[in-house]
């Protein structure tokens, strides 16, 4: 048994709106042939707000790569002891208790990681291990949740955090003009989030089978140049279309523990953009509801990379709708492109 247990999330408050953020593109992108493109685009995200940790005018700015990864470390020190404290209040433990910690970022650089200075603030122990996942972009959310799920099964009694710290916002590139990044500049959110992985006891998503699946020949479609100016994200226009690969993946693992992936209690998934979710409904058969706490953190919060799944499930807790052994997915997509899913039943 290894239980996640309900995730806390927090957003900065700094807030900018979707009708801000197509009035900036139009300002600043007056000239671009195809600013019409990029605006439908933008409007069909369905994203209201997002929620950056500079006031739009300094997210604007570019003063440099060093001085971004500066605001990144100082944020993340700043903003995830919180979070991480209200995760291990949900879950009744406390940093002693802790015997894992996996830490998620693609949006910022730091060596030692994050959890070497967690470890030495928060009170974990110092034998604590360590497992930061840098690369893995919106996927790393459920690959953190499978590594933790891992780490159960190996070692029954452990319990293992995760935390996600994603600022986005830190990767806006004002001279790229692509119709792909002009989109990500209205979809992509910042936030964190934590949760904490039981060995035993706790309430939440019991996770039973995990997976992985690589769609061949993608490896370009989501990635990062990395310049003296920082993370260039790129964006291939086929990604929209990779449900039809990636549905028939969760099927076969959900077939693999004698469940259908069409007829489940809940779904717990990386709300990429609304195509994502629509195809997902359309590939896997299930009714476009059933998507909807990851609809409403797209809505809300935009594109917050790996704490979307987190973000998701945290949903599900507030709304209390899941029963006592009901069977449950959670997925995360990303870069490769990669799918991190895994199954589990709700102890209630």
């Amino acid at each position: 048994m290894a239980t996640l247990c309900r995730p806390a999330v927090s957003v900065p408050e700094h807030v900018i709106t979707m009708e801000e953020t197509l009035e900036l593109a139009r300002r600043h992108h007056e000239d671009h042939p195809q600013l019409d493109l990029a605006l439908r685009l933008i409007e069909n995200t369905g994203v209201q707000q997002r929620h950056i940790v500079q006031p739009i005018e300094e997210t604007l700015k570019h003063p440099g790569f060093e001085h971004r990864n500066a605001v990144y470390e100082a944020e993340a020190k700043t903003r995830v002891p919180a979070v991480i404290r209200e995760a291990l209040d949900a879950a009744e433990l406390r940093p002693a208790d802790i015997d894992t910690i996996i830490y998620v970022s693609c949006t910022g650089f730091m060596m030692p990681s994050l959890t070497a200075w967690l470890i030495n603030t928060m009170g974990f122990p110092s034998h604590t291990r360590q497992i930061p996942i840098a690369q893995l972009g919106c996927a790393a959310g459920g690959a953190a949740v499978n590594r933790a799920h891992d780490f159960c099964q190996a070692y029954p009694e452990a319990n293992v955090l995760i935390v996600s710290c994603e600022f986005c916002s830190l990767c806006y590139q004002p001279t790229d003009l692509g119709v792909g990044n002009l989109l990500s500049n209205g979809l992509f959110g910042d936030g964190i989030a934590a949760a904490v992985m039981r060995g035993r006891g706790g309430t939440g998503m019991d996770l039973e089978l995990n997976g992985s699946y690589l769609v061949p020949e993608t490896e370009d479609w989501i990635s990062y140049a990395v310049r003296s100016t920082g993370f260039h994200f790129q964006l291939d226009k086929r990604v929209p279309g990779t449900m039809e690969p990636l549905a028939p993946a969760l099927k076969e693992l959900a077939g693999q523990h004698g469940w259908d992936a069409t007829d489940l209690d809940f779904y717990i998934i990386h709300a990429g953009g609304p195509r994502i979710l629509d195809d997902l409904s359309k590939f896997l058969q299930v009714p476009p509801d059933a998507f909807r706490f990851s609809r409403a953190t797209l809505t809300e919060y935009g594109n917050i990379a790996s704490a979307v799944v987190l973000d998701a499930l945290r949903r599900l807790f507030e709304e209390g709708s899941a029963r006592h052994e009901g069977k449950g997915m959670l997925a995360g997509f990303g870069p490769g492109i990669t799918a991190e899913m895994s199954l589990g039943r709700w102890i209630a």
